[in-house]
């Protein structure tokens, strides 16, 4: 990209929009990851006997299972909609960036 092509684009007011909602997302999304990851690293450190508990009398699946998979699960779940997100309004105002700077 040429050095003209690049200050049009970091002139572009949408372009900064762009860049600030993206960091919001992603930081917010983040930050969600990281609090349920965190309390799960808690439960683990100070109630260890409540999570190894079966879940019903005679199983041998503890509470502490479901938690760390919903965990992940939960994790894959924001990935998805942070990527539908860029696919979809990131991706539009990207274009419009594009078009407008080709003029």
């Amino acid at each position: 990209m040429s050095a003209d092509l690049y200050e049009k684009v970091k002139q572009n007011p949408k372009f900064h929009q762009l860049v600030a909602r993206r960091a919001r997302w992603a930081w917010g999304l983040a930050a969600v990851i990281l609090l349920m990851y965190f309390i799960f690293i808690l439960l683990i450190a100070f109630t260890p006997q409540w999570l190894a508990e079966p879940i019903m009398s005679g199983s041998v699946i503890t509470i502490g299972i479901p938690l760390g998979l919903l965990l992940i699960i939960v994790a894959f779940v924001l990935t998805g909609i942070y990527v539908h997100k860029a696919n979809t309004d990131f991706d539009r105002i990207n274009q419009q960036i594009i078009s407008e700077t080709e003029q």
